[in-house]
């Protein structure tokens, strides 16, 4: 799903008009020959693209006309030789497009209340990117010649009002519009950016039970209940893995007072860079009743150098993994999609704290020994 939101924030522009039961689409393909196909899928119950119509182009034209929607859904409209599609939302309006066959991004939608809705939050992010990048690329610039750590403040502040600003326009696009499917994309696009579980739960619970009801509603929802059962004041969920030997354990049985659960990998670069400081902190800390259970997202022909890396970073800790790389069990209980990743726990197996490093981790632990 990831690859569909990213390709939606590089499509533009919106419109409006106005129409009764059922929807059509239609338009002009500027420099698209006769007979080539134009083919229209919705995303499915999976959560993919599947064709649901097509029609021929003439006279540099199309049309199709479209059964009445009872729930908006993602669609995308492909041109036969054309690469890329152009993402749109279903409604109950006549929507028009002017298509231009070297330059789907400038592509003109024009459609009802919905897509007007959703490419007003497409200009957004395209705003908010490019400034964003902006900055970055000044920054860059400063750290290469005069290092003015002035300078550097100042443009970190800016960064961070510019994302404060896009957490506000985001909140606000889901309060004025609860019956919105993009309203459950902003949610999408929320959660895959780090915003605590519990804060976008609390947003989902607002929108339209209509709208709950949408496949990527539906996928969303499940994917928060697994996100906040791993929020920090959550119980750890159990799991069992097999260890190095390929014999099973569980967390349960690997805990101390307080527990690091450390996913990681032998080909992640920023883990092997943390090993060193996490190494430190356990063996500070063992003695007095702080235990690591680290979790590896290794692939499975890759073992091999998931025990050497053991060893190189000297990890004398237990060890677990199905070596299933992404599709790791215990990662996706947890909700990894990114790694380093770590919770901490306490004596009860509630996490207490996530992802510190360095400094911040010997703290938080000798924090929670000394309680």
């Amino acid at each position: 799903m990831k690859q569909f939101i990213a390709a939606i924030f590089i499509l533009s522009l919106i419109g409006c008009n106005k129409s009764s039961d059922g929807y059509s689409i239609s338009g002009e393909l500027k420099g698209i020959e006769n007979g080539k196909m134009v083919y229209l899928s919705e995303l499915d119950k999976n959560l993919q693209p599947t064709k649901i119509d097509s029609t021929v182009v003439k006279d540099e034209k199309f049309s199709l006309d479209l059964p009445e929607v009872t729930q908006s859904n993602l669609n995308f409209l492909a041109v036969e030789g054309v690469n890329g599609s152009i993402v749109f939302i279903s409604e109950n309006e006549p929507i028009e497009f002017e298509i231009y066959k070297d330059s789907l991004p400038t592509s003109d939608v024009k459609g009802g209340k919905e897509n007007k809705t959703f490419y007003t939050y497409l200009h957004h992010l395209k705003d908010v990117n490019k400034k964003v990048m902006g900055v970055r690329t000044d920054m860059r610039k400063v750290m290469t010649t005069s290092r003015d750590s002035a300078e550097i403040a100042s443009l970190q502040k800016t960064e961070s009002e510019l994302k404060d600003n896009d957490i506000t326009f985001k909140k606000k696009i889901i309060k004025e519009n609860p019956k919105a499917f993009t309203s459950v994309l902003v949610l999408t696009d929320m959660i895959n950016m780090g915003t605590p579980a519990n804060e976008i739960k609390t947003l989902f619970e607002t929108l339209d039970e209509k709208l709950k009801q949408a496949p990527l509603a539906v996928s969303l929802k499940e994917n928060l209940d697994k996100r906040t059962a791993v929020e920090i004041g959550s119980v750890a969920p159990n799991f069992t893995a097999p260890d190095t030997e390929g014999k099973p354990v569980a967390l349960k049985d690997a805990m101390g007072k307080v527990t690091l659960i450390d996913f990681w990998a032998a080909w992640c670069k920023p883990c092997r860079m943390e090993n060193p400081n996490v190494v430190a902190t356990y063996n500070k800390y063992h003695d007095k009743g702080f235990n690591i259970i680290g979790v590896s997202l290794d692939k499975e022909n890759q073992k091999d150098k998931w025990l050497q890396a053991i060893a190189d970073d000297n990890l004398t800790w237990t060890q677990v993994s199905n070596l299933k790389f992404w599709q790791e069990p215990v990662a996706q209980l947890y909700g990894v999609q990114a790694i380093p990743a770590q919770f901490i726990l306490d004596e009860n197996g509630v996490i207490v704290a996530k992802n510190l490093r360095g400094d911040d981790l010997d703290a938080k632990i000798k924090e929670l020994l000394e309680q």
